[in-house]
């Protein structure tokens, strides 16, 4: 470990982690992203047009501000959309079309403010309308208005959106499993925004894996362990970080791309037979490869904090070159300066840019049809975090054409508002809350269900912790009201 920490400072890194048998064309201050044309600020991100400040999204087309969805065109502020057209501020929602504040709705179209919704035209706050009716009442709320849109908002969290049930995971087509945003599985537990997997466990963003463990972001791999960023027909990954592009058995290395027998390698390209950056024969590497491996588990690593590190583990935290308030994790476990310290994890206070700010977030116009050319010089202090941003050409070209009015919020604060509302990465054990006495005084029931009159005894693991607002139903309970 301190050999590999030592060549860690050495070796130089790519400045970005995109795809590298993938074009990446236009596409500046972009990361983890491949096949991607005319976009800014996307991350975690395949096969895109057009798009920006958009994290985890394949497929997407004339798209911002967007989170794990995919096949989406024309979308904007959405979590957890596949296969949509012009659906705003939106979440878990499919097939949906020219839409706005929907959660989870399916082959939906001209609807605002619904929730649970199948196959549905022209409904406001999950009430119908004739067409007329839905069009004079639209224009009414005025939702092409910042103001406009901040109100309905609130109406439809306090309306709709905790009254209604909703299943105690999101996903669909599951066999043997365990998680949340999870679909299109067998036998996958524990595991998170994870789709077309088998016999996987203790996963985050796994997409097409198969006997997959401990793993985190990305996918197309098979029999891996304890990897971050591994995949792209990747197989027999263990211990590693960022190793792709048809790899395969690699353990204890970073960047390195389509390599074949590497242990504790940094950022080898097309190599074969090497350990820490040396190349040996397929023999001698055998042999020290056995060396190294009985040393470590005879002589383990032992980190500042006390922990034990020998072979089969993970490395050392200590040794990331990663800040901890600059990482993904900081997003799902957030820890303050002094916390993150007393782990051992390092932090980033480093000076940011210093700007003139020329214009207020809440001064922007309340819609677009005030905004002029001139807002593209102007530099915008955030209305939450007060840090600046600006406004990009395809952006207000995008808003223009959707009838939006200017966010007041910079990206990241507009990121950190639509995380709020996924759940956590854990688990709890609950039980249907199908007939109980809270879910009678939120909703009634609207079909006869199994159990009757009585409580629904179902339980099961979900990641909606008990006391939250939410009303959750099992899956058969859940089938009989909303689909």
């Amino acid at each position: 470990m301190e050999q590999f920490s030592a060549l860690q400072k050495l070796v130089p890194l790519s400045q970005y982690l995109n795809v590298s048998s993938a074009r990446i064309i236009n596409s500046p201050y972009t990361n983890c992203a491949g096949d991607i044309e005319n976009c800014y600020l996307i991350f975690g991100a395949l096969d895109d047009r057009n798009c920006a400040y958009s994290h985890y999204i394949e497929g997407a087309l004339d798209s911002f501000d967007m989170l794990y969805s995919e096949k989406v065109e024309k979308c904007y502020e959405g979590f957890d959309i596949d296969s949509s057209y012009k659906v705003f501020f939106s979440q878990s929602s499919q097939n949906c079309i020219d839409s706005m504040f929907l959660f989870d709705c399916k082959n939906c179209n001209n609807c605002i403010g619904c929730s649970g919704l199948r196959n549905k035209s022209f409904y406001i706050l999950n009430e119908p309308y004739t067409k007329e009716e839905y069009m004079k009442k639209k224009k009414e709320l005025k939702l092409n208005t910042a103001a406009g849109i901040d109100a309905f908002k609130k109406r439809f969290i306090e309306e709709v959106y905790y009254k209604t049930p909703r299943k105690f995971y999101h996903g669909h087509m599951n066999s043997g499993f365990g998680g949340d945003y999870i679909s299109n599985t067998e036998k996958t537990y524990h595991s998170f925004y994870t789709k077309n997997t088998r016999n996987n466990k203790f996963c985050f963003w796994c997409i097409n894996g198969q006997d997959v463990y401990d793993y985190f972001a990305w996918g197309d791999l098979e029999r891996s362990y304890e990897c971050v960023s591994s995949g792209e027909f990747s197989y027999n990954i263990k211990f590693s970080n960022v190793c792709w592009g048809q790899s395969k058995d690699i353990e204890y290395s970073s960047f390195c791309i389509g390599g074949l027998d590497l242990f504790g390698c940094i950022s080898l390209r097309n190599k074969q037979y090497c350990i820490l950056n040396k190349q040996y024969s397929k023999e001698e590497y055998e042999v020290l490869r056995g060396k190294i491996i009985k040393q470590m588990e005879d002589i383990p690593y032992r980190a500042k904090d006390g922990l034990i590190y020998s072979y089969g583990e993970f490395m050392p935290i200590e040794l990331s070159p990663c800040y901890y308030n600059d990482s993904v994790a900081q997003e799902h476990f957030p820890l303050n300066k002094e916390e993150a310290s007393a782990k051992g994890y390092l932090w980033n206070e480093g000076e940011r840019g210093v700007y003139t700010i020329t214009k207020k977030g809440e001064e922007l116009p309340q819609s677009i049809s005030e905004v002029g050319d001139e807002i593209l010089n102007e530099v915008i202090e955030c209305k939450v975090c007060k840090r600046p941003y600006r406004i990009i050409e395809p952006e207000l070209k995008f808003y223009r054409e959707m009838n939006l009015p200017l966010p007041q919020l910079c990206p990241d604060s507009r990121h950190m508002e639509r995380i709020k509302y996924r759940n956590p990465l854990s688990l709890w054990k609950r039980k249907c809350e199908c007939n109980s006495e809270r879910s009678q005084t939120i909703y009634q029931n609207t079909a006869t269900h199994e159990h009757g009159v009585a409580e629904c005894s179902n339980e099961f693991e979900t990641a909606y912790a008990s006391g939250r607002p939410e009303l959750i139903y099992c899956e058969q309970c859940y089938l009989k009201e909303v689909v």
